[in-house]
């Protein structure tokens, strides 16, 4: 029952908000999206994967402006 409401509901949203607001005309943002815009700390987190794979030691500080 949780998947299928896991997979309904990215389903269900565009089409409530299509009904909601008949102007409201849909943009396909594209097969890359998710390369072209990745979410805040999604690099850091790839990146830090990627050296822990490589057998280095991760850890992050903050930058001091």
């Amino acid at each position: 029952m949780k998947a299928l409401a896991a997979v309904a509901r990215p389903i269900l949203v565009p089409v409530w908000h299509q009904i909601a607001n008949p102007a409201a005309r849909y943009r396909d943002p594209g097969p890359d999206f998710h390369t072209r815009n990745p979410g805040p700390g999604r690099k850091s987190r790839d990146l830090i994967r990627q050296l822990k794979a490589l057998g280095h030691d991760v850890t992050l500080t903050p930058a001091s402006a």
